[in-house]
């Protein structure tokens, strides 16, 4: 049973944007505020160019390679199954090194309401990734009514943020003008090292990749509607960021573990502070319980196909969920918590997801000469763009998490090598690319554009 073609233009925007925006904002607002000051709003547009162009390689890639499993099924059909690992391997540490952020952030803001010792800190991150961990194992349909809520939710405090704090910039302008000069006050030497820490605010397309068999007229569509999408992330991170530092100021920014409570305090007083906080709580509960669902799955699919150990393929008896890898990973991303530094965790991400970038772009320029459908100059030319980007990024890493990075690839190869089967697991290989599980896993993903609102209604307007 194959798919049928039915995602639209707005669909497969919907997924982009619903796949990116989460609580990366609450996270990343004031990482560069120390490093950049104001500046830091260039840094936050150039990684959406940047990001941008890493979304259309990897969406050039599934057009050719219409087949689940995302870079490591791209990798593996240009260079064989060893390269294809490493860029599944790469993935997979990288989405398991975002899990332990959003704890984080998660005690830094309830921290507003309650002051938290160090025992009481990291005895809530582990319990939070427990609760999280149980919700996943035991009902797939649950975890994803759990992340439906909290999507719905997670946007709204950000979005009256945005628009009174417009508002209250319009009737200030002496005290924005204040907070943004000297816009550079830094310089710009921090510049590169910045980037890397707000480019993985964009990250999340890629485990959201759609195959284009499941897209209508998809050369046409799925181009233009990721270059939509991310334009509207771009969009919304940068005005997020312009009313912050407008009403905050940069040294402020960046001595607050929860930046944006601060910047609600300023527009509302404390009820808006509350209800940001809150907000933000909401926010990275969802993101972290969806990167969840998204990496056990890759970590699943690697399992299924012969590139991890089997036991990463088991399925739980009763609710049919792969709880051991989501038992792996949980206990992986409590191990993670006690680094306890944000700015090393998401730029060690970042050095595994440009890595598996790097390959996936090189991987298109071989895959392009099998492409019958005669590729576009634009085509073409995207896997040398993404190749570029790719390599940027690993250059703007902090040599430590490069050799963080090598050593975790070396594990890598010891897994491969002694403890992957190497023959995939049919049964486990037939539930990921069952078309009844894909199809109303694509229909959840219709609704999930800022909050669910605005796909909620392109899908009615579909109907």
């Amino acid at each position: 049973m194959t798919l049928r073609r039915a995602l639209t233009f707005f669909d497969v925007t919907n997924i982009t944007v619903g796949a990116i925006v989460g609580a990366d904002i609450y996270v990343a607002a004031s990482l560069t505020a120390g490093r950049l000051g104001p500046a830091s709003l260039l840094a936050w547009a150039a990684a959406g160019v940047l990001a941008t162009i890493l979304a259309l390689t990897l969406a050039e890639c599934a057009r050719v390679v219409p087949e689940v499993g995302g870079p490591y099924a791209y990798v593996t059909q240009a260079f064989g199954r060893l390269p294809g690992f490493l860029a599944g391997w790469s993935m997979w540490i990288a989405e398991l090194s975002a899990l332990p952020v959003f704890a984080i952030a998660f005690t830094n803001y309830l921290g507003y309401f309650v002051v938290l010792g160090d025992v009481a800190t990291h005895a809530t991150r582990i319990a939070f990734m427990l609760v999280l961990t149980a919700v996943n194992v035991a009902s797939i349909r649950l975890a994803g009514r759990v992340n439906d809520a909290l999507t719905a939710l997670k946007l709204a405090p950000l979005l009256a943020l945005i628009g009174f704090g417009a508002v209250f910039a319009l009737l200030h302008p002496a005290v924005v003008a204040a907070h943004l000069t000297p816009f550079a006050p830094y310089g710009y030497g921090r510049f590169a090292e910045s980037l890397v820490l707000i480019v993985w605010a964009y990250m999340g397309f890629e485990l959201s990749t759609v195959p284009s068999g499941e897209v209508i007229d998809p050369m046409r569509t799925i181009p233009r509607a990721l270059a939509t999408g991310m334009a509207i992330v771009t969009a919304f991170y940068l005005s997020t960021n312009v009313v912050v530092y407008a009403l905050m100021g940069h040294e402020a920014l960046a001595s607050s573990p929860t930046p944006l409570v601060a910047a609600a305090t300023v527009v509302f007083g404390v009820p808006g502070a509350v209800i940001m906080a809150v907000g933000a709580m909401i926010s990275v509960s969802g993101s972290d319980e969806s990167d969840m669902i998204g990496s056990s799955r890759l970590g699943y699919a690697m399992a299924a196909d012969g590139l991890l150990p089997r036991v990463l393929a088991a399925v739980h008896p009763r609710f049919q969920t792969p709880y051991v890898a989501l038992i792996v990973q949980s206990a992986i991303a409590i191990a993670l918590t006690f680094i306890d530094q944000l700015s090393r965790l998401i730029s060690f991400a970042v050095v595994n997801l440009a890595f598996a970038f790097l390959l996936c772009a090189l991987a298109l320029l071989r895959l392009h000469r099998r492409d019958d459908a005669r590729p576009t100059v634009r085509q073409r030319v995207l896997p040398f763009l993404g190749a570029a980007v790719a390599v940027a990024l690993l250059g703007a890493t902090a040599t430590t998490d490069k050799i963080a990075g090598g050593i975790v690839l070396g594990v890598g190869l010891v897994v491969y090598f002694v403890a992957a089967p190497g023959a995939g697991i049919p049964e486990a290989q037939e539930r990921i690319t069952d078309a009844a599980r894909t199809r109303r896993r694509l229909v959840r993903r219709r609704g999930t554009f800022l909050g669910g609102l605005l796909g909620w209604f392109g899908g009615a307007a579909a109907r």
